[in-house]
């Protein structure tokens, strides 16, 4: 065969896949759409627990208190499985990907405050008309001049096409629902795209303690709940930094138990867990040197000690040694004006030709709280 014929074949195959993918894509959407569109009512319609499951950190107090202004029949149709409030809001920009109900995009309405925005995109048409029913509820709850939250029909995999610009956006979000599209490189992509530099992806899925076999796609139930189209939690890292993004920062993580028969079956030796990362969109240029770093104790509802994620807890006035990826993070992000941050000329020792990213499994994380394993009545979440 000899080199036309090759880069012929190539080209043909590439374009053979594209085409299934966008076959496999368009079926799942259908799917989906039907699942949570029509099928599903309220979140006792569920046929597992998979996307009913708690956070294994608490929310914070001024999330508590919004979440509690949430008008409750948009609670009474959430799909979540954890948490995606990050912290300091006020005045941000916010991208909720595939917002249901709207629940979390009104809890993100009070947040970022009347000078903020919250888009919340999805692809059905029945959640678009559930959700934009709140709106005015929610601007007078909360004693706004005018809405700051808007309900637009999408795709996350085209995020243009729903009037999303490039560098437009301060925080994205999703809650449990990237696991439901097949495209995930697509998605991570434009997530990358619509943020601004130093911004950040703040998202909570349901991961796989291994890679999903192929066989499972091919059951709605499964794709419907979330289970089909799990990743593997370390093809995630791989993932993001394939698409620029930082390495992710395990915020929390719980198992997800299925007490339905019928699909432990069907599941076999596969296990779930919710896991919530945050990753951000750092300079291309952005210094790579460990810091010395002081956390103010000015980050809103963290005034004593700012837990970052898993791995990273900032007390107030307390100087901590921290790598070169998180000293970027902390000089290049909204959490800049909250830290006192003193680069240091010593080399990073957290950087490693093979890396293990045994603290970023939620499945460990989960192990290690013992507690956090959590279950749900089919009263709700």
């Amino acid at each position: 065969m000899n080199y036309v014929n090759v880069t012929t074949f190539l080209r043909n195959l590439a374009v053979q896949r594209k085409v299934q993918t966008l076959r496999m894509s368009f079926a799942v959407h259908e799917n989906v759409k039907n699942y949570y569109g029509s099928r599903l009512e309220t979140s006792d319609d569920l046929q597992t627990n998979a996307a009913c499951v708690m956070p294994s950190r608490p929310l914070p107090k001024s999330a508590c208190e919004a979440l509690k202004q949430v008008h409750p029949d948009v609670c009474k149709r959430y799909f979540g499985c954890g948490l995606v409030i990050p912290e300091k809001l006020e005045g941000c920009t916010v991208l909720d990907l595939g917002s249901g109900s709207g629940r979390d995009c009104y809890v993100l309405s009070k947040l970022v405050g009347e000078r903020g925005r919250v888009i919340g995109l999805d692809m059905t048409d029945e959640m678009i008309v559930a959700s934009q029913k709140y709106v005015q509820y929610h601007q007078e709850k909360f004693g706004y001049s005018k809405p700051n939250t808007v309900f637009v029909k999408g795709y996350m995999e085209k995020l243009s096409d729903a009037g999303i610009q490039n560098n437009s956006l301060d925080v994205v979000v999703s809650n449990c629902v990237i696991c439901l599209c097949p495209d995930k490189r697509t998605v991570i992509s434009e997530a990358y795209k619509v943020l601004k530099e130093g911004g950040e992806l703040y998202y909570s899925d349901m991961y796989a303690s291994e890679v999903v076999p192929d066989s499972f796609k091919e059951d709605p139930v499964l794709w419907g709940e979330g289970m089909a189209g799990a990743l593997y939690w370390r093809d995630l890292i791989t993932l993001m930094n394939d698409k620029g993004f930082s390495t992710p920062h395990l915020v929390a993580g719980s198992h997800i138990v299925v007490h339905n028969p019928e699909i432990r079956r069907k599941t076999g030796d596969v296990k779930y867990a919710s896991g919530t990362y945050r990753i951000f969109k750092l300079p291309q240029n952005s210094i790579k040197t460990r810091a010395l770093v002081t956390y103010k104790g000015t980050v809103p509802d963290c005034a004593e000690c700012f837990e970052f994620d898993a791995s990273h807890s900032f007390k107030t006035n307390a100087p901590v040694e921290v790598g070169a990826e998180m000293a970027a993070i902390l000089q290049n992000t909204r959490f800049s004006t909250d830290f006192n941050i003193t680069m240091l000329d010593t080399p990073d020792t957290d950087q490693s030709s093979t890396p293990q990213y045994c603290h970023l499994s939620p499945f460990l994380l989960a192990d290690k709280l013992g507690s956090s394993v959590k279950q749900c009545s089919k009263t709700g979440h």
